[in-house]
């Protein structure tokens, strides 16, 4: 009884546009952030290093390096306070879970993976 009532709450909770993206790509997310009575969106734009859980309870990581100093996030997937989900890159990551060693790249390499790209046919 409790189950099937906990599984109508969470589904209504879900989120229906998500992009597809996996570990690897670099993701463009928009924050919606309450300063006062004004709210604001605030993006963070960053490679993602992991994802864990499922359902309702998903989460992802992402990390960026700024003036030499790594910063990693971890957001809920089906949060209300994200706006907007953008896959800027994909990444042709040999199917990684996680890429914790990213966290030892410093300069040019904490930023990079190797790109998917796209080649049309004439």
């Amino acid at each position: 009884m409790n189950e099937k009532f906990l599984k109508e709450i969470v589904v209504d909770q879900l989120k229906k546009e998500i992009p597809a993206f996996k570990v690897g790509d670099e993701l463009s997310v928009s924050i919606r952030i309450q300063e006062g009575e004004k709210e604001r969106l605030q993006k963070f734009v960053g490679i993602v290093i992991a994802r864990k859980g499922s359902g309702i309870s998903e989460t992802f990581t992402v990390r960026r390096a700024t003036d030499g100093v790594g910063v990693e996030r971890v957001f809920p997937l089906h949060s209300p306070s994200i706006a907007n989900l953008k896959v800027v890159k994909e990444s042709v990551v040999s199917d990684k879970a996680k890429m914790y060693y990213m966290r030892k790249r410093s300069g040019k390499a904490a930023n990079q993976v190797r790109e998917k790209r796209f080649f049309e046919k004439n």
